[in-house]
């Protein structure tokens, strides 16, 4: 992970030409539009109006974590794989919706570097007493699979949950359904990935065989999803693969020309818009603006990206639980504002994510999303 430079210091590094585009996107788009005329205000109002928040602090109430005094800031990413409306292709409501990923992005400080952790959908968690979506109350419940707190009580359980693990006060959330993160990455053009095997995998939907591809929305989201097509078929190889197709799609967005489209730029934000469930601290466009000025110099290569440390469940070797002195770790860093301890990765299922790619600069989409052949899903550098 890159070391921070002082600000003003003469040896700090350019702005790489990706990190320009993204800084140059966010002000060409949404500050033409929050600054723009009649037309331009308009384009504002429309892509405000396509945001779907939720009023969290009155969800959780005064009983969360302490607000740390710094600047850092924590973010839940949560992907659903709710089953209603355009999302009932991919499974019968049943159960209702969960949290199909779960990512806890720490932004440092320094705004120059991230750490991101992976919580697996199939941990078994303490959960607590949560409100449900029809105002009833769900119990606390022991031995509780993390992704089960979405069907019981929405973003606002799943956000309750982390907080009760970690101690670490989430100041936001950001949640991308099935639906439109397809349409993100149609949108992108397709992201390129390079598998080292053939992948077949019917559950999710993905049949590609070895070699490169330009993946579509359908075939990425098949990639994100697919379990039994690589490694041992547990979720910690399926995130394994979700933390590299997120090295790759930012690669791909440095590469797409969007400032010489306005067209495409604006089909972006209306997609990216339209897509997401945010917390009322990032439900409007120009607090999402904010935000990504703030981010704007964290590069693939500034990012630290983990997985939770777990060990398979003795009485269900389909469930994994937490390592209780090296989940300790990671959320005392995070607490703290310190960098993850490699003391708290080594040697745990999954524990090291992708972060061999993260410490290599990527030379391109290929070497940034290799698949390892099955019996070990993991990231690897060219």
């Amino acid at each position: 992970m890159a070391e921070p430079y002082a600000a003003g210091d003469p040896g700090r590094r350019p702005r790489s030409p990706r990190r320009k585009a993204v800084l140059v996107l966010v002000w060409t788009l949404i500050g033409a539009v929050i600054l723009g005329g009649a037309g331009l205000t308009y384009l504002y109002f429309r892509l405000n109006g396509n945001l779907t928040s939720v009023d969290l602090d009155a969800k959780l109430g005064g009983d969360r974590p302490e607000d740390l005094p710094g600047g850092s800031t924590d973010i839940l990413v949560l992907g659903s794989d709710s089953r209603a409306g355009e999302n009932a292709e991919y499974g019968r409501d049943g159960g209702g919706a969960r949290s199909d990923t779960a990512m806890i992005v720490h932004v440092y400080e320094d705004r120059k570097r991230a750490s991101v952790v992976s919580i697996p959908r199939d941990t078994l968690v303490d959960r607590p007493e949560c409100t449900r979506d029809d105002g009833g109350t769900a119990p606390a419940a022991e031995r509780a699979m993390f992704n089960e707190s979405y069907s019981v009580g929405g973003p606002a359980c799943t956000v309750k949950t982390v907080e009760k693990m970690t101690g670490v006060r989430m100041d936001h959330f950001v949640e991308v359904d099935f639906s439109g993160f397809k349409r993100l990455v149609d949108q992108l053009g397709g992201v390129e990935i390079t598998t080292r095997q053939d992948i077949d995998d019917p559950d999710s939907r993905l049949d590609l065989k070895a070699g490169t591809h330009t993946l579509d929305g359908e075939q990425a989201l098949g990639l994100v999803r697919t379990r039994k097509g690589v490694g041992d078929g547990s979720d910690l190889g399926r995130i394994e693969l979700q933390q590299v197709f997120v090295k790759a799609l930012v690669q791909q967005v440095g590469q797409v020309d969007l400032l010489t489209s306005p067209a495409k730029l604006i089909g972006l934000a209306d997609t990216a818009t339209k897509s997401i469930t945010t917390d009322d601290g990032l439900g409007s466009v120009g607090e999402l603006r904010r935000l990504a000025e703030s981010l704007g110099d964290i590069g693939p290569d500034d990012m630290q990206m983990v997985t939770l440390p777990v060990t398979y469940d003795e009485q269900d070797g389909n469930r994994v639980v937490p390592l209780e002195k090296e989940s300790a770790q990671v959320w005392k860093a995070l607490r703290e504002d310190r960098a993850i301890p490699e003391s708290a990765l080594k040697d745990t299922p999954g524990g090291q994510g992708d972060r061999d790619v993260v410490a290599a600069p990527p030379a391109a989409p290929e070497d940034l999303a290799e698949v390892a052949p099955r019996g070990g899903a993991q990231a690897a550098t060219g």
